[in-house]
């Protein structure tokens, strides 16, 4: 189905695509946000716009959207189930797709216990899949949730997430398929720092032949610090950080530049690995360098499609 989005377009026509990602501001003042965006303008086929990640309150990733359709450039929002129940999903998107937006990543979202409101009640009316198989239906068969027919049509392209570190490894190529099935068409993973354990997971991926059924891009962040390293081994579920990178980073007079060529070097064997059709660079606080990670990379400048 041709939604229109410039990364449906990208991976679609075989280029390896690029995607960045901006986090709304805890305020209403948007600036900094579209300072980022318009400097990754020409590097970048489009910008996940997080969905109050870590469960904190921030702008909405709709109306940051918006913003950027206004400047002519494509976001792909992000929408969870921990915060609006089906009725709300349903309508949030029909509001998105009126605002131009054309491409929707959905997710579960962080635990609300980990953010800045704590005491607050998870929706969750919805699962991940539920929410997949649902905003397909609304686009594809023209139909609510519930059944009712939907006036007129709508149209984006459907994208999911997938994290090849979490435990236990052997059911995650399970999921991956079941969200295939439910109607994404496009996956980006969890940040990617062993590189080997990766491999592993797209050998299972392409003997299914998952890699035919979906776009797989694989998450790239740059490290700032040898701290940050070390918190994201030991404090962040679900990413798996060698003891290698570590030493790296020790060892280095540079750690920023340590960590951006650690960057450019996984985006490097992400690019020979079959099935792997872009990558998308999570570069939260620290946007600025994502022009000179994908120069330096070898993904410059973008396809024109």
């Amino acid at each position: 189905m041709i939604a229109g989005s410039k990364l449906e377009r990208v991976l679609n026509s075989g280029h390896f695509a690029v995607t960045g990602e901006l986090g709304p501001p805890k305020g209403a003042d948007l600036e900094k946000l579209k300072e980022h965006a318009y400097a990754m303008r020409n590097h970048v086929e489009a910008y996940n716009i997080t969905d109050n990640q870590t469960a904190i309150v921030r702008t909405s990733s709709i109306a940051c959207g918006a913003v950027l359709v206004q400047m002519g450039l494509e976001p792909t929002i992000q929408i969870t189930v921990r915060d609006r129940n089906r009725i709300a999903i349903q309508s949030d998107v029909l509001g998105a797709v009126a605002l131009g937006i054309k491409n929707i990543l959905c997710l579960s979202g962080d635990h609300q216990k980990f953010g800045n409101e704590p005491q607050s009640k998870g929706v969750y009316d919805i699962d991940s899949m539920q929410l997949i198989k649902m905003l397909k239906d609304l686009r594809d068969e023209g139909v609510f949730c519930g059944g009712e027919k939907l006036e007129g049509e709508v149209k984006y392209y459907l994208g999911a997430v997938e994290n090849p570190f979490a435990d236990p490894f052997e059911y995650r190529v399970d999921r991956l398929e079941k969200k295939i099935n439910a109607g994404a068409s496009f996956i980006q993973t969890q940040c990617i720092f062993d590189i080997e354990r990766f491999k592993k997971w797209m050998e299972l991926v392409r003997e299914r032949g998952l890699h035919k059924k979906v776009k797989i891009m694989g998450g790239v962040t740059p490290i700032k610090s040898l701290g940050a390293a070390r918190y994201m081994k030991n404090f962040v579920s679900g990413i798996t950080i060698p003891d290698e990178i570590i030493e790296r980073l020790k060892g280095a007079e540079n750690k920023k530049e340590e960590g951006l060529k650690i960057a450019i070097e996984t985006i490097q064997q992400l690019k020979e690995i079959e099935g792997v059709a872009g990558v998308h660079i999570m570069a939260i606080a620290w946007e600025e360098v994502v022009p000179e990670i994908v120069e330096r990379a070898g993904l410059y400048p973008r396809p024109q499609v």
